[in-house]
């Protein structure tokens, strides 16, 4: 068990007053068997009125409305928790689901929906066979498969860190080589989905003390990973970036069927075109 101390401070500046949107705040991460919140704290200024919420997937989501304009915004989130994840877990894999392929039974199969439907079109073809390259054999162990596709991904790709917005498409990414870990989440997660596996994306923290894992520079930052659905075991978690199974490094805030639906801060504002100055994002996670 590690007790940890996260601090995510979020500032936006304007040139000039502008009136904010509504913002939708994912900073709360999600507890769990794992996972025991001790506090969370969200500041914001200017004063916001602010409502919680849980959405589909039973994220918490603050949902933050202001009054009055601004030219600026910051959003300053101080979270305590213990986190009890193993290094090395065993997972429980039910017989039926050992070896690929198998079928979800169908209430699983209704259930997982459209976390087992690829989001980006693959019209060649190509990220399909890109996939099954990876099966080993006719049946293959499930377990087996997910790991070399983990390993596949940062194998195949170089990563590097982006601040731009957006998420490169998984085709994108087989093309340019390269991407940061958004990227390979997604792209996993839809070589998965091709392979009839439920995959869901998730972001939250990663907690890097030895500054030895990829997707930060420091000893934490936020990160995107990935989740997949195996009966017996249920969720288990994937990080293609640092080829890792099993979050024992990993904090979850907000799992989804979209890298957009799991966006720590977002939102708008109403004002002169030129009115954006800039953005800025700092996180720490200590012990």
């Amino acid at each position: 068990m590690v007790t940890l101390r996260i601090t995510h401070k979020t500032v936006y500046r304007y040139h000039q007053p502008v009136d904010l949107g509504p913002h939708r705040l994912m900073l709360r991460p999600r507890e769990s068997r794992d996972l025991r919140l001790i506090s969370c704290q969200v500041q914001i200024t200017p004063d916001a009125t602010v409502t919680w919420a849980n959405d589909v997937f039973g994220n918490a989501v603050a949902t933050a409305s202001f009054p009055f304009q601004t030219d600026n915004l910051l959003i300053d989130s101080l979270t305590t928790l213990e986190l009890h994840t193993p290094a090395w877990p065993v997972f429980d894999v039910a017989a039926s689901a050992i070896s690929y392929p198998f079928r979800y039974s169908n209430d699983d199969w209704i259930d997982l929906g459209a976390l087992t439907t690829p989001q980006y079109p693959d019209y060649s073809g190509r990220l399909r066979d890109w996939s099954r390259a990876f099966i080993g054999g006719n049946p293959t162990d499930t377990l087996s498969l997910l790991k070399d596709l983990c390993a596949g991904v940062s194998g195949w790709i170089s990563y590097q860190s982006r601040d731009d917005e957006g998420t490169q498409s998984p085709i994108e990414t087989l093309d340019r080589g390269w991407g940061s870990c958004r990227d390979f989440a997604v792209l996993f997660i839809e070589a998965a989905r091709t392979l009839g596996f439920g995959a869901r994306i998730v972001s939250g923290y990663l907690y890097n003390p030895d500054r030895t894992a990829l997707g930060s520079f420091d000893a934490g930052s936020t990160h995107a990973w990935a989740e997949i659905y195996v009966p017996g075991a249920g969720w288990i978690t994937f990080d293609p970036t640092n080829r890792s199974v099993g979050g024992y490094n990993l904090i979850p805030v907000a799992v989804g069927r979209d890298i957009r639906q799991v966006m720590p801060v977002s939102g708008s504002f109403i004002g002169m075109t030129n009115a954006f100055q800039g953005l800025s994002v700092a996180v720490t996670v200590t012990a």
